[in-house]
């Protein structure tokens, strides 16, 4: 004698509010399925139409699920929705599709395979749950690709910035041009230390102040930053939040009391820390970034959180003829280089390696997106191509700097050609270079900070190694790095973070010869 209609109606009313409360949970899918596992006593799972099991309940075995996968392409084929397998001895498998109307074609297949005996009203349940699940998957296929085109998206986005950041200014405005907005000629760069996990809240204001404007881009090599090219004029009526600065027409409405962009960013996102470049050429972008990041150094002990890079250190200063023939003739073995392999990188893949490394150190690998056993590789080549210590050596390391900066300021100059053969002794022996120097050190000679040239000079003369300049002072490591904090504070650079500004601070002191 079966069920009362009553219970049976009862225990249909539970179902569905159980079925209702799972789907209510975010990614309820795999809880949908695990509750119908256990509640209909059978191996329960998600085929897609190729045959593939695509999830499955706990405890449920995918091989149990063997001819339902097979049955699963037969049904795709024919356009059939559901289907029974089985001859009453051995499991029945049900197939029920989670096609809602027009989108059949995308969506699995529900499938149960039950026992011989398989429980009361069983249809009933498959029909409920199939349903819930139909609307479960659609959201959550939804979000899978949601994620995979912001993905994409910020994938593209990191790839216009590399394009800036070793020079390929027309590549990265092509790129651009395509995903929009277009790249401005004139930017200021902001380099955002987000608290926490608020990356993507962070972007979104930014690109509201800047009405749509801004590049946005998440640091490749650091998850908690965010980097930003900002259009100058983008900034003139920064956005407070949702619905500011709408003039009654629906445009953007001048908001002269609104503090500027940065320390909007800190005012409204406690914690962060903003630095800010000066205004900078699309072509100077990697200027732009260092600047930035060395007013993020500032930031960090500022009230405000913020700081912005307003000292002149241009180094193109230094971008005479005897500079550029003596950067042509350094790099010139990697610009000569022919790769002996088609898939091994060529001289303009090697310049970006070794601007990569001189910035990042070992983090260039996530920020080339190679392993780090290839970056190893690619140091030693540069080392053999350049003759220089490349890998540990500060005085090779500031040569090379120097030499990807001239290179660099190169295609904006004519020619250059020397009288004699160029070191690098003879381009920081010039007035130009003396100036320049003395404008890097000044800021620190001038504040009060305890021995701060001495142990700038120090940490130089170690190789930016912290334990050997505290060896060489003689006081203790946490010493050595609070007076480089100092030192920090004082000159508006970044000294211990990369990148540092000790390749700068390496040339200025062997231009004084202090080195």
């Amino acid at each position: 004698m079966g069920p009362a209609p009553t219970e049976t109606r009862t225990g249909r009313v539970d179902d569905v509010l159980m079925l209702t409360r799972l789907a209510a949970g975010r990614r309820a899918v795999r809880p949908i399925l695990d509750w119908l596992a256990a509640r209909s006593g059978a191996a329960v799972g998600l085929i897609g139409g190729d045959g593939e099991v695509l999830v499955t309940a706990g405890g449920t075995d995918a091989g149990a699920l063997g001819p339902a996968a097979d049955a699963a392409v037969e049904l795709r084929r024919r356009g059939t929705p559901s289907a029974v397998l089985g001859d009453g001895r051995a499991a029945t498998v049900h197939l029920v599709s989670l096609g809602l109307e027009g989108a059949a074609d995308q969506a699995p297949f529900l499938a149960v395979a039950a026992p011989a005996r398989e429980p009361r009203h069983l249809s009933v349940l498959l029909s409920d749950a199939s349903r819930t699940l139909a609307l479960c998957w659609r959201v959550e296929e939804a979000e899978r690709n949601r994620r995979r085109v912001e993905f994409a998206e910020a994938h593209s986005r990191e790839a216009v910035l590399h394009l800036l950041m070793v020079g390929s200014v027309p590549a990265a405005q092509r790129v651009a041009g395509a995903l929009g907005p277009a790249l401005p000629p004139l930017n200021r760069v902001y380099v955002v230390e987000c608290p926490g996990n608020r990356r993507r809240e962070i972007a979104l204001r930014i690109a509201r102040a800047a009405h749509g404007r801004a590049w946005i881009v998440p640091c490749p090599v650091r998850p908690n930053h965010l980097i930003a090219l900002v259009p100058v004029h983008s900034e003139e009526a920064p956005d407070a939040g949702p619905g500011a600065g709408t003039a009654p027409d629906g445009g953007a409405e001048d908001r002269p009391d609104e503090p500027p962009l940065d320390r909007l960013i800190t005012r409204h996102i406690p914690g962060c820390r903003v630095g800010v470049s000066a205004e900078v050429a699309l072509r100077d972008t990697p200027i732009g970034y260092e600047q930035a990041f060395h007013a993020l150094a500032v930031a960090r002990s500022a009230p405000e959180g913020c700081a912005s890079f307003g000292r002149h250190t241009d180094i193109s200063v230094l971008s005479t003829p005897e500079g550029r023939v003596w950067a042509a003739d350094l790099l010139g073995p990697c610009l000569r280089y022919a790769p002996p392999r088609r898939a091994d990188p060529g001289p303009q893949e090697l310049l970006g390696t070794l601007g990569s490394w001189l910035s990042f150190g070992g983090a260039a690998s996530r920020h080339l997106k190679i392993h780090r056993n290839t970056l190893a590789a690619r140091v030693r080549l540069l080392e053999e191509l350049l003759g220089l210590e490349v890998g540990r050596g500060l005085a090779d390391q500031s040569a090379a700097w120097l030499a990807l900066q001239l290179h660099a300021t190169a295609q904006w100059h004519p020619p250059a050609t020397a009288d004699g053969p160029a070191c690098l002794r003879t381009v920081l022996d010039t007035t130009a270079a003396r100036v320049w120097a003395q404008v890097q050190l000044r800021p620190l000679e001038q504040a009060n900070v305890t021995a701060g040239p001495e142990t700038v000079l120090a940490w130089l003369r170690a190789d930016a190694r912290l334990p050997a300049t505290a060896a060489g002072l003689g006081i203790s490591l946490p010493g050595a790095r609070k007076r480089l904090a100092r030192a920090e504070e004082a000159l508006g650079r970044s000294l211990l973070r990369a990148p540092s500004a000790k390749y700068e601070l390496w040339l200025a002191m062997r231009a004084l010869r202090r080195l």
